[in-house]
């Protein structure tokens, strides 16, 4: 946010006096005794104020004779957008196609690959190699979504080899490439229905773990959830031995000082783990905004990514998505009710109660 009001010479000196970084933009000052200007959040010594003179940008600067500080390079564009401009075309040249090294994507944009590494993971949260791997997923699933052959789909991603997909990409799948592009048709998905302190609920389970865990008002309606979740694996009831670890389940859900211990079948991109991590990181009791969620994954500005996040979650309870509140501590959205989101909060603020 800009410093306001700096419409007069007095306030522009106290901005360049405290060299306040929200003043860059608004104005440079020039110094008449060496011929120099400058941004306001420029570090170098003070001039005298009688010696001082303001201009509204570089250009006019310029004009009346001045030159630019080598230090604040105020003819430049400012330094935190040069900084995320540059992240912006790495995270563009690491979606591309053709896989790229860390030492190649530094040359492409001009910095030393230890600077862009810490760069690129506190603007983004996540590694550059991480990024384009799940750059690589997406391209993976959209092509086989389109029925395209692995082997074709697997090397248009950008892997390059099928080692290098079969070690990374399976897990993001949640399932084979073959199997992903039938839909999960090969895939076995076991589930069952139970009464829990949230109404209804459907547990369900796939040869990796737990892989959702639905709160809901009626059969009907949790099953055909179930169905978009996973729209061509063959659906089975339970067996007595699923059985057993769905009340597990539902234990865990009635009484969050249970934690659950079963495999978890988690699956999601890259920034849906990292956010979901976060979750599983707020304490029973207490609540988080998506803010703060978005600044403990190192990406402040991603809290509407936050937000999907969350709704995207079929893990209720187990990945607590219901303690993500609005800034301003309102409730926000759940994507099972608002009215389970606050009886929740309600339960776990008053563990007593339970």
């Amino acid at each position: 946010m800009k410093t306001p009001n700096l419409n007069n010479d007095d306030l522009r000196w106290l901005a360049v006096l405290a060299r306040d970084p929200h003043a860059d933009g608004q104005f440079v000052f020039a110094v008449q005794t060496t011929g120099i200007f400058c941004r306001p959040s420029c570090r170098a010594r003070h001039a005298l104020r009688e010696n001082v003179r303001f201009y509204p940008d570089a250009h006019q600067a310029e004009q009346a004779g001045f030159r630019p500080c080598k230090r604040c390079r105020p003819d430049q564009r400012d330094p935190d957008a040069q900084r995320v401009a540059t992240i912006e075309k790495a995270c563009r040249l690491l979606e591309q196609d053709q896989p790229l090294t860390l030492e190649q994507l530094a040359q492409a944009v001009a910095m030393s690959p230890y600077h862009l590494h810490r760069l690129f993971k506190a603007a983004t949260g996540m590694t550059p190699k991480a990024w384009q791997q799940a750059a690589r997923v997406k391209r993976l699933r959209q092509a086989l979504a389109l029925g395209d052959k692995v082997t074709d789909s697997v090397l248009a991603a950008g892997f390059p080899d099928s080692s290098s997909y079969y070690r990374n990409a399976d897990a993001a799948l949640g399932m084979t490439a073959k199997q992903y592009r039938r839909g999960g048709g090969s895939t076995t998905v076991h589930y069952a229905l139970s009464d829990c302190a949230l109404g209804r609920c459907l547990v369900a389970e796939s040869v990796r773990g737990i892989c959702a865990i639905l709160p809901g008002d009626d059969d009907h309606s949790l099953v055909a959830e179930l169905e978009t979740l996973f729209p061509h694996a063959q659906r089975e009831q339970a067996d007595a031995a699923f059985a057993a670890r769905v009340n597990q389940v539902i234990a865990s859900i009635d009484n969050h000082a249970l934690a659950l211990t079963l495999p978890l079948d988690i699956r999601g991109t890259a920034f849906q783990l990292q956010v979901w991590q976060a979750l599983r990181a707020i304490r029973s009791g207490e609540t988080a905004s998506y803010q703060q969620v978005a600044n403990a994954i190192g990406n402040p500005g991603a809290v509407r990514a936050v937000a999907r996040a969350c709704a995207a979650n079929t893990l209720a309870i187990i990945i607590p998505c219901h303690r993500v509140v609005r800034s301003d501590g309102g409730l926000s959205g759940y994507r099972w009710g608002a009215a389970r989101k606050a009886a929740l909060l309600k339960r776990e603020a008053n563990p007593q109660e339970e």
